[in-house]
C-alpha cells in the first residue's frame, strides 16, 4: 500500500515550490554569464586592448568552459552528488569573476601594463571563471532528468530555469543601468570601477539565490531505474550511436549561438552603429529579457508533445530570422525601432531556449546515468563554437570595421552582421534540423522509488 502511494506521488507533476527552488539554482551562473557575453568585449576594448586581444580572452574562457563540461560530465555520471559539484563551481565563480572585471591584478603586482601581461592575466582569470561555471552548469542541467521522468514536468523545470535566467539578466542590466548613470567613465580607472561594481553586485545577488536553491532542493538519486533496479554508468558510445544525439546537439549548439552571439554584439550595435545613449546598452537587453521572462512563465502551463516542441521552436526561429533582417537594414535615423525589435527577440529567445533544452531531456529519457555526459558534451559544442565564432567576428572587426557601403545613414558593419546575420542563419538551420527529429515522448510508468531523496 505504501509503495502504491509513493508511486502515485511520483507520477504527479513536480510541486511548484520544488520547481521554483530548482529554477533559481543557476542564477549566479546566469547573471555572471550575462555580464560576460554582454560586456566583456566592450570592457576590454574600452580599457585599451585590441579587438583581437579581447577575442583571445573570450576564446580562452570558452575553451576552458568547453573542456571542463566534458570532464565534469564524466565525473558527475561516475560519482553523482550533483549539489556538491554545483556548490564547488559556485564558489569558484564567485571568487574569480570579480578578477575578470576588476582590473589586471598581475599588472599591478608586476607594475607592468603591457598588452601581453594584460591579455595573459585576463585570459587566466577568464579560464578559471569558466571552469567553475561549467561545474555548476552541468550539475544543474543534468539534475532535471533525475528529478522526474514526467516529460511535462521536465519542460516546466527547464522553463522555470529559463524564466530565472531572464530574472538574472534583468538584474544585471538593472545594476548596469544604475552604475553607468552614477559612475561616469572619464578615465581607465573609472571604467574599471564601473565594471568592478557591476561584478560585485552581480555576485552578491547570485549567491543569495543559490542559497535558496540549496535550502529548497533535495539531492537527486540517479541510480534507480524504472523497476527499481540499479543501472551502471552509460558508455559514451551509447550516445554516439543515436542519430537523435547528433540532431539535438546541432539544435542546442545553434540555439546557444543565437543567444550568445547576439548578446555579445548588442551593446556594440546600439552604441556604435545606432549611436544611441550609453543607457541603451542596458535598456535594450532589459526589454529582451522582460519579454523572455513573460514567455517562459507562460510556457510552464503547456502540456508538451513532440509536435508542440517542434512548432514552438520553429516559431522562435522564424521570429529571429525576421529580427535579424531588421537589424541588418535598420538605419541610424530609425534607431528607436530597435526597442520594438527587442520585444520579438525576447519572445524568440524564450521559445527556442525552452524547447531546445526540452529536446535534450527527451534524448536522455530514462537513461539517467548518462545525463551529465549529454549535458556536458552538448555544452562543449556550445562553448567551443561560440568562442570560435566570436573570435572570427572580432578578427574581422579589428581589421575591417566597414565591409560594405551605406544604407541611409547607417553602415553595414561586422557588428550588424554578427548581431543580425549569424543568429538568423543559425535559427534557419536549427529549424530545419528540428523537423528531421523523431522525438518520442513516452508515458512513463511510475517508479518503485522516488528519484528525490
Amino acid at each position: 500500500m505504501s509503495n502504491s502511494i509513493e508511486d502515485d506521488s511520483f507520477s504527479k507533476p513536480v510541486g511548484r515550490w520544488s520547481v521554483y527552488c530548482y529554477g533559481v539554482g543557476h542564477m549566479l551562473n546566469d547573471i555572471t554569464s550575462a555580464c560576460w557575453f554582454t560586456y566583456l568585449l566592450l570592457f576590454l576594448t574600452e580599457i585599451g586592448l585590441s579587438s583581437r586581444d579581447a577575442a583571445i580572452v573570450m576564446l580562452s574562457g570558452q575553451i576552458a568552459d568547453g573542456l571542463a563540461t566534458i570532464f565534469f560530465g564524466e565525473l558527475i555520471d561516475r560519482f553523482g552528488h550533483f549539489k556538491i559539484w554545483h556548490g564547488a563551481g559556485a564558489i569558484l565563480v564567485a571568487v574569480s569573476f570579480s578578477s575578470v572585471f576588476g582590473g589586471c591584478i598581475p599588472c599591478k603586482l608586476l607594475s607592468s601594463f603591457s598588452t601581453i601581461v594584460e591579455t595573459v592575466s585576463y585570459s587566466t582569470f577568464a579560464a578559471i571563471f569558466n571552469v567553475g561555471w561549467a561545474a555548476t552548469q552541468v550539475s544543474h542541467m543534468s539534475m532535471v532528468s533525475c528529478i522526474t521522468l514526467n516529460s511535462t514536468s521536465r519542460v516546466v523545470l527547464a522553463s522555470c530555469r529559463n524564466a530565472f535566467t531572464m530574472v538574472a539578466n534583468l538584474s544585471l542590466y538593472g545594476i548596469a543601468f544604475i552604475v553607468f548613470e552614477v559612475i561616469r567613465a572619464e578615465t581607465r580607472a573609472d571604467i574599471e570601477n564601473q565594471y568592478r561594481w557591476i561584478a560585485y553586485l552581480s555576485i552578491f545577488i547570485g549567491c543569495c539565490f543559490v542559497g535558496v536553491f540549496y535550502l529548497g532542493t533535495k539531492e537527486p538519486r540517479s541510480k534507480t531505474g524504472i523497476h527499481g533496479d540499479i543501472h551502471a554508468r552509460i558508455s559514451w558510445t551509447y550516445w554516439f550511436l543515436k542519430i537523435l544525439y547528433y540532431q539535438v546537439a546541432i539544435v542546442y549548439m545553434l540555439t546557444r549561438l543565437v543567444l550568445n552571439v547576439s548578446q555579445a554584439y548588442l551593446a556594440f550595435y546600439v552604441i556604435d552603429d545606432l549611436q544611441m545613449a550609453q543607457s541603451s546598452k542596458a535598456l535594450v537587453p532589459a526589454i529582451i529579457y522582460i519579454c523572455s521572462f513573460v514567455v517562459s512563465i507562460l510556457l510552464q502551463e503547456i502540456a508538451w508533445k513532440e509536435q508542440r516542441l517542434k512548432a514552438y521552436y520553429t516559431a522562435g526561429g522564424i521570429l529571429w530570422i525576421f529580427c535579424g533582417i531588421a537589424i541588418i537594414l535598420l538605419p541610424q535615423s530609425m534607431s528607436l525601432f530597435v526597442y520594438a525589435i527587442s520585444i520579438f527577440i525576447g519572445i524568440a529567445n524564450a521559445l527556442m531556449t525552452v524547447t531546445a533544452v526540452s529536446m535534450q531531456n527527451v534524448l536522455i529519457g530514462q537513461d539517467l546515468n548518462g545525463c551529465a555526459f549529454v549535458c556536458g558534451s552538448l555544452s562543449f559544442l556550445d562553448k567551443i563554437s561560440c568562442g570560435l565564432t566570436l573570435f572570427v567576428l572580432q578578427s574581422f572587426h579589428s581589421s575591417s570595421p566597414i565591409v560594405a557601403g551605406n544604407y541611409s545613414t547607417g553602415n553595414f558593419s561586422i557588428t550588424r552582421y554578427g548581431l543580425g546575420l549569424v543568429p538568423a542563419f543559425c535559427s534557419l538551420v536549427g529549424v530545419a534540423v528540428t523537423w528531421t527529429m523523431e522525438l518520442r515522448i513516452p508515458s512513463y510508468k511510475p517508479l518503485t522509488e522516488t528519484l528525490l531523496e
